[in-house]
């Protein structure tokens, strides 16, 4: 079932819409790091001045944390731009490399039917700039995934509006396979919230087992998991590292994720082989299944073709 519905103009750049951990949000230039820090998200315990509860939180849900801005910043038509703040309110500059870059983008529409991972490349003056990732109308949800250089690894989130006619899909149900450009792959493995879970993916092509997967960002896969509902974030890299004698380059790639509750995730695996990325997307559940979502059944059809994918 699909549903048509028309967004709001504005020009994207010049205004955003900025999420709080849960719902919609406000519109708000710049952001107030005070008032998006941690108003409305659900805790486990009272604020400490360690920051211990600010690791109960999981990643993607915050605007600001830790002292930590993410700003979007007016751009051409045609490009993305952010910053992060720091503590001391300025712009950051100095990033550590995590996985070959400094900073991973992940946009991913709120009815997760489009999803890219990217990389901006850092001017001078803290400004992260990249070819406009926001493929169609919709809500999107962005996520700066960075280790600031002396400091913490950091995943915060964004809503960016992007007007016109908008078609909501429908998550698929969730499957234990999917296709993606001519490859199948395979899950093997449940999440579990609350504890850690391996789950396994095997790529094949043509009823083969693809036993040459290339290194992508120094690693034969990349996880993303997103919860449905709010997109609560989380990013899982695989057991081993290309080159290191003992992981083999496939078919199977085997991640160790942590899912923070009960509920559906899509979970979206980057793979590279022939000289090109690929994204394989599945629907999964943790915990007891909502009412809504059905059964698991045992293979999926190919939905790699919504709006959004791709790569940088």
């Amino acid at each position: 079932m699909t549903t048509v519905t028309r967004l709001g103009a504005f020009t994207l750049g010049l205004a955003a819409l900025f999420g709080a951990a849960y719902g919609v949000g406000r519109v708000v230039d710049p952001v107030d790091p005070v008032a998006q820090t941690r108003p409305d998200v659900a805790r486990t315990s009272a604020p400490t001045t360690s920051g211990e509860a600010a690791d109960l939180v999981p990643g993607g849900l915050l605007v600001s944390d830790r002292g930590y801005t993410l700003q979007p910043v007016t751009a051409p038509a045609g490009e993305f731009a952010f910053r992060i703040d720091g503590p001391d309110g300025r712009p950051v500059t100095r990033y550590d490399v995590a996985h070959d870059k400094r900073m991973h983008l992940i946009v991913a529409r709120r009815d997760l039917s489009g999803f890219r991972h990217v990389h901006p490349e850092l001017a001078p003056d803290g400004t992260w700039r990249v070819a406009n990732p926001l493929a169609g109308a919709g809500q999107w949800r962005a996520f700066a995934d960075f280790t600031p250089t002396g400091g913490e690894p950091l995943t915060l989130g964004v809503d960016v509006t992007v007007p016109g006619e908008l078609t909501e899909r429908t998550l698929p149900a969730p499957a234990t396979s999917t296709t993606v450009d001519g490859y199948t792959v395979t899950l093997t493995g449940t999440p579990q919230p609350g504890r850690t879970s391996a789950l396994t993916l095997t790529v094949s092509r043509a009823g083969q087992p693809v036993t040459d997967l290339e290194p992508y960002l120094g690693a034969y896969g990349h996880l993303v998991a997103l919860r449905r509902g709010d997109l609560a974030y989380l990013h899982v890299h695989p057991d081993g590292t290309p080159g290191d004698g003992r992981t083999p380059p496939g078919p199977a790639v085997t991640f160790h994720a942590e899912v923070p509750s009960t509920g559906v995730y899509r979970l979206y695996l980057d793979f590279q082989h022939g000289g090109r990325v690929h994204t394989a997307e599945f629907t999964v559940v943790a915990g007891a299944a909502p009412a809504a979502t059905g059964a698991p059944t045992p293979t999926g059809g190919a939905d790699h073709g919504t709006p959004g994918h791709g790569h940088n």
